[in-house]
């Protein structure tokens, strides 16, 4: 019985040969390529030694713990500012705005205290009066009363001029701004006394702080903004840790439920998808009525008819549903996904049971092999490793340098201004002669050394790793998988055949004779990563630009890059599938599946997306479905258990939660199911290549497989044909 291919073998190579002795994944393999192997290696030893000098030379106490004049922590413990863990600035009209407070560069003195002030108070009305005792906590250590006169106190910076009522935030004091019906005030006042005792403005201090964000941003942002953060954060962190056992209980329903699907597909595939396919409709209809019934209640009451844009932006979503315009968007957005899902099916609707015949097969498999299904923990594990190294080595490596400090003059005429000195020799200079009340204050982290200089080259080079390493992980799973299955597969009495422990031996056979092929795919695909987030980088710099052609060369060059590394992510995955079977290097296993996938092009047309495509909505209806019954738990919809739910600010804060980790959940589980279906279909493009189904050259297909694809390349073919 001759093989007939989708495309001209000449083009595509030649089919495989049938081989009398071929039983699955080839036992008898060497070492690939070696010199990928040996430089994989070398790199993992250099970023050792880079995550060593980054150790030896950061220190995370300087990202962790503000830092005063002298360069001395604050709450840092065993040290005299063990208790004093808020950093407060003498003169905050002085910053010039949130961001230089945040990065410690406030040309003014900067002392670590136990708390904030409270009150509105200048150093000349509290001076030999009952509130020193009150005023001093705030200046500097082992400074006494009657030792200089007020003016020398403000001149040298031993006291702050002033102090205003302020709270911490990032460990820093903050003044305490609130708007009153839309006045700003600081602890109910509009006015306060300057260090010269002169009536100023709470608007100057905003002002301060807003001032250059105002002129970089074209917006007033500023420290108003980050207390309102601040505030927004406390409040999710708040309902975190009052929801997170119902979010956990969410989480463990959607792997319950994710397993469950799987193992069931291999009984009721067909019906367990179409299920799936109407579910998915069902709920948009029923969304679509929800949305049209609401829209209609909120139709012609007071106030429902505002636009969003008249709103603005609100923390609190509740205020949106109010309003029949939100409503009217999501009856529109459902309709719009809804025509396009039913378009799909309807085009689809012939090649979907080819689809759910390789599910059904991939369930058998995974049945038969239910340690695959935890393997992704093995995966996390170790993705969880690259990423915490890394983090560490790039805080490291940003906390990295020495304490630099800069002389601050009490006015810009001194000609010593932001000159770098040293704090132990700053007396015996003439600097404080030239210019009176000149001090030399801590400004910044850094260095002029060589591996200072080259801290950003070792950001690149951390990074690169890291993406290294990660592509390397996924594709030793994708690998150790694919040779657990294609086992399955090319076993000729299922499950008698399989040999013991599939995916251990895969797991073996990959790290034992193929690191440097994996490692060699996760280079190419690791470089053109790098690229995209340079890219990236230099797009979100350059966005200001009114350069037409360079954003528009930008985005070509994103667009280029993103489906270079979708197409390198295609080839590597077959790649592997072919590595994990034969034992071939990279650059051959990569040509081999190339060269499959096309001489069955038709097949992978009929298979690849649609297969894609019920594997999709699986996830959807899974991470939907417990969407759904959170967000009727988390609104106190259910009675039953209305009492349990518990107090929340904001109840989109577990739901978006449960709803982001049931998809990654279900995407894990999936990820096993689709590398399944991956690697059947090539094992099958070769099984109908090597075999002919008569009794010296049987399909290792089970029968119904081979009937239903033979009966959709048909009707794909007649298809094509008129």
């Amino acid at each position: 019985m001759a093989r007939k291919t989708d495309i001209p073998s000449s083009n595509y190579g030649e089919p495989r040969k049938f081989d009398p002795n071929f039983r699955g994944p080839v036992h008898n393999r060497s070492c690939t390529d070696v010199v990928c192997c040996v430089i994989f290696i070398i790199v993992i030893l250099g970023y050792i030694a880079l995550g060593t000098v980054a150790w030896i030379h950061g220190d995370p106490r300087k990202v962790v713990y503000p830092t005063d004049s002298h360069g001395q922590f604050c709450g840092h413990q065993n040290t005299p500012n063990a208790h004093k863990a808020i950093l407060f600035y003498f003169n905050m009209l002085k910053c010039a705005n949130p961001a230089v407070l945040i990065n410690l560069q406030c040309p003014t003195t900067q002392l670590c205290v136990s708390k904030c002030p409270d009150r509105f108070s200048t150093l000349l009305d509290a001076w030999n009066t009952k509130n020193w005792e009150y005023y001093r906590q705030f200046c500097k250590p082992g400074f006494e009363i009657g030792s200089k006169s007020a003016t020398e106190v403000i001149r040298d910076e031993d006291c702050p001029s002033m102090i205003v009522p302020s709270r911490p935030f990032l460990q820093r004091c903050f003044p305490d701004f609130i708007t009153r019906n839309g006045i700003l005030t600081v602890a109910n006042q509009t006015l306060f006394k300057d260090g010269n005792n002169n009536e100023r403005s709470v608007s100057d201090l905003k002002e301060a702080a807003n001032q250059v964000t105002a002129v970089q941003q074209g917006v007033e942002r500023g420290l108003a903004s980050l207390l309102n953060a601040r505030e927004i954060g406390m409040k999710i962190f708040e309902d975190y840790a009052n929801s997170w056992d119902w979010i956990l209980i969410g989480l463990v329903i959607t792997m319950v439920v994710s397993l469950l699907f799987i193992l069931l597909l291999r009984f009721t595939a067909s019906v367990l998808l179409w299920l799936t396919v109407f579910g998915v409709f069902g709920a948009l209809n029923y969304g679509i009525w929800h949305c049209y019934w609401e829209y209609d209640t909120l139709t012609g009451k007071p106030g429902a008819d505002v636009a969003i844009s008249d709103i603005g932006l609100h923390t609190d979503f509740s205020i949106y549903l109010q309003l029949s315009q939100t409503w009217l968007i999501f009856m529109i957005s459902l309709s719009v996904i809804e025509v396009i899902l039913f378009i799909m099916v309807i085009f689809l609707r012939m090649r979907l049971r080819i689809a759910i015949a390789l599910l059904e097969e991939g369930s058998k498999a995974i049945s038969h092999i239910m340690t695959t299904l935890f393997y992704p923990i093995i995966t996390f594990f170790l993705l969880a490793i690259c990423i915490a190294y890394w983090a560490v080595t790039a805080v490291f490596l940003a906390s990295s340098g020495n304490a630099v400090y800069k002389v601050t003059p009490t006015d810009d005429a001194c000609m010593y201004a932001n000159l770098t000195c040293r704090p132990k020799t700053f007396s015996q200079t003439n600097i404080t002669k030239v210019c009176p009340g000149a001090q030399c204050l801590f400004a910044f982290y850094g260095g002029e050394s060589v591996y200072h200089r080259y801290i950003l080259v070792l950001h690149l080079c951390n990074l690169f790793a890291f993406l290294w390493l990660v592509n390397f992980t996924i594709a030793l799973g994708q690998c150790t998988l694919a040779g657990a299955f294609a086992s399955y597969y090319w076993a000729l009495k299922k499950p008698d055949d399989i040999p013991a422990c599939p995916l251990y031996s895969s797991f073996s056979r990959a790290i034992r004779y193929h690191t440097g092929s994996l490692a060699f795919g996760s280079l190419i695909l690791a470089m053109v990563q790098l690229a995209r987030i340079v890219l990236e980088y230099l797009d979100h710099k350059l966005r200001g630009s009114q350069n037409a052609c360079a954003r528009f060369l930008f985005c070509c060059l994103r667009c280029c890059f993103y489906c270079l590394e979708r197409f390198i992510k295609f080839i590597n995955r077959n790649a592997y599938i072919m590595i994990a079977i034969y034992g071939k290097s990279f650059c051959t296993s990569s040509r081999d599946s190339f060269c499959l996938l096309m001489r069955n092009i038709l097949r992978v047309a009929v298979l690849d997306k649609v297969t894609d495509f019920l594997l999709f909505l699986g996830k959807l209806l899974i991470s939907g479905s417990v969407g759904v019954l959170a967000f009727f738990f988390f609104t106190r919809k259910i009675p039953v258990i209305q009492e349990e739910v518990p107090s929340l600010n904001y109840f989109w804060v577990p739901l978006l939660t449960v709803i982001f980790g049931s998809y990654m959940i279900a995407h894990g589980f999936f990820n096993v199911y689709a590398m399944c279906v991956d690697t059947l279909f090539l094992c099958f493009c070769e099984d109908l290549e090597r075999n002919d189904g008569s009794s010296s050259r049987p399909y290792y297909m089970s029968p119904g497989l081979h009937k239903i694809l033979r009966r959709g390349e048909e009707g794909a073919t007649l298809g094509t044909t008129s």
